[in-house]
């Protein structure tokens, strides 16, 4: 099954494969792509997957994580046009496949490089303190819309096939997402708490041109106790009433495909990235984090059978990855699967999987070294079985 095309929209995707959005810090400092980011996506291109999701990409300068996020802008547009054509020309002379190309439009917000919060949030801030002078006022939030406008825009005269509004991971759409001691225009009831994510998303939308794909990337819960989570209880469960309330308004908006993630990793990284082995010990099994996946994924599949739904957490499964991939597949769970950390480990994982020649011992180890290089102010990669950023992390533990 996992070979099957599937339409969403006008756009073909020729196969169930999905490289999802994984930040380098790469980038130049105009956020064009740089060698070390065009190595990664040629690489990509080569894989044989039918999407590949563009890391984030943020709208304006201010809402960057980090110097070298990636940000296409008017003047650096060529430089994406270029790596688009290359990326399309390697993919179909090598694999015989023309991938889907989504960019992921992004706000960094509490983890911008000074930090913009939409509240004061007395659990991450455990990690990294902030005061009220870091409250984004309503007015920032009222313009903000025109820079998703003028990026969604840039996309599409870029050769993306598809933009995603993306809210996940704690940044500032997410956040604003659980403002219940907001005050003001986006803070306090759900209409006020989503009412940021929809004017951005239908701004999108009125701008792209036809056949160009809206979708997004949202963290359905992010397991953290209500008030300071979206999706749970006081007690930190699991409560799907306002996540299926607000997938509901954006189906209706135009929503064609959903990229669901769980968690925040600054706080709770066992969450989206089940994990094997490191020096981070989480506080449940990997077995639960991937079955909370299946079922939330599971339970949207079932309400919103028409959305397109992109699986994820499946990079944990190494030797079983594919049977795992083609299980979730038949069983409804999703629609296409998703990997993130396997692709940076493993990079040709589907295609040698086509020819019989996948390798278990090539596939990710679970064990978020790439995302401690991120943290640590490196590029970030494959720090097991690339050698130039298995160096990069011998420097951060020395």
């Amino acid at each position: 099954m996992i070979q099957n095309s599937i339409q969403v929209g006008r756009q073909t995707i020729q196969n169930r494969v999905v490289l999802q959005p994984m930040e380098g810090c790469d980038c130049n400092l105009d956020g064009s792509p740089s060698e070390l980011t065009r190595e990664k996506y040629i690489k990509a291109a080569q894989s044989g997957a039918g999407v590949i999701w563009f890391e984030a990409n943020a709208v304006c300068p201010e809402g960057r994580t980090n110097p070298r996020q990636m940000m296409l802008t008017k003047q650096n547009l060529p430089k994406f046009k270029a790596l688009l054509d290359e990326m399309r020309r390697v993919a179909e002379a090598e694999c015989g496949v023309k991938p889907i190309f989504i960019l992921q439009l992004t706000h960094s917000g509490r983890q911008s490089i000074i930090p913009m919060i939409a509240y004061r949030h007395p659990i991450y801030e455990e990690k990294r303190p902030v005061t009220d002078e870091n409250i984004v006022s309503d007015e920032y939030l009222d313009a903000l819309p025109e820079k998703y406008v003028a990026s969604a825009r840039l996309a599409a005269e870029a050769g993306f096939d598809g933009v995603d509004v993306k809210s996940c991971h704690g940044y500032l759409f997410q956040e604003l997402l659980s403002a219940f001691n907001r005050e003001g225009r986006y803070g306090g009831s759900f209409e006020n708490r989503t009412r940021f994510y929809l004017d951005c998303f239908r701004a999108v939308r009125d701008v792209l041109p036809d056949g160009i794909l809206l979708t997004s990337r949202l963290s359905v819960v992010d397991m953290v106790p209500k008030p300071y989570g979206f999706g749970t209880t006081e007690q930190n469960e699991v409560d799907l009433r306002e996540p299926d309330r607000l997938l509901a308004m954006l189906v209706d908006e135009g929503l064609q495909m959903l990229n669901v993630t769980l968690g925040n990793p600054y706080y709770n990284p066992h969450v989206n990235r089940p994990y094997r082995k490191g020096a981070y010990t989480p506080p449940e099994s990997a077995e639960q984090g991937l079955s909370r996946f299946v079922t939330i994924e599971k339970h949207i599949k079932e309400r919103f059978s028409d959305l397109v739904l992109v699986g994820s957490g499946l990079s944990y499964y190494r030797e079983d990855l594919m049977e795992q991939s083609e299980k979730q597949l038949a069983d409804g769970v999703c629609d296409l699967v998703g990997y993130g950390r396997m692709w940076l480990a493993y990079p040709m994982f589907f295609r040698d999987h086509l020819v019989g020649r996948f390798e278990a011992k090539k596939c990710c180890l679970a064990c978020s070294k790439c995302t401690e290089l991120m943290r640590n102010k490196k590029v970030s990669g494959c720090a097991v079985f690339n050698e130039y950023y298995r160096n990069l992390y011998k420097e951060i533990q020395k």
